[in-house]
């Protein structure tokens, strides 16, 4: 049904279950692509800062690998990309960019005391500004 699944990833242990959901939506054939968005520092020059990312990204890189793991054992295609920018931006903008039929992302439960604070979440901005089908996992 969905042969291009996006899953942003903030590698921290609460993607596993995005990434378990989008394993088992995924056909061997069909692509999953891990996506991490490095947050941009505003006001700063990217050069003056390019040993700071670049850091980041070796970091990123490494910790991609083990999230993609359960993947790769399944024998389905999958793709690790890293950009840099505001990491709801990137990952609507990436989805339309690259053909995505489905984002499968983490998401925080909602506080009922405090909405208007998670209302602000990134997997909230993505649901709503993306034009495919999104999917939360919580």
């Amino acid at each position: 049904m969905f042969t291009k699944i996006l899953v942003p990833v903030d590698l921290t242990d609460s993607n596993r279950a995005a990434i378990e959901v989008a394993s088992q939506l995924a056909a061997r054939d069909d692509s999953v692509t891990l996506l991490h968005v490095i947050e941009a520092i505003a006001d700063a020059d990217f050069e003056d800062m390019k040993d700071f990312y670049q850091r980041l990204e070796d970091k990123a890189r490494k910790a991609m690998v083990d999230l993609a793991a359960p993947l790769t054992v399944t024998n389905k295609q999958v793709d690790q990309q890293i950009t840099y920018g505001n990491r709801a931006r990137e990952i609507v903008g990436y989805a339309e960019e690259h053909g995505t039929e489905l984002i499968v992302l983490s998401s925080r439960q909602l506080d009922p005391t405090q909405p208007e604070k998670t209302w602000t979440s990134i997997s909230h901005q993505v649901a709503v500004l993306a034009r495919c089908p999104v999917l939360l996992v919580k």
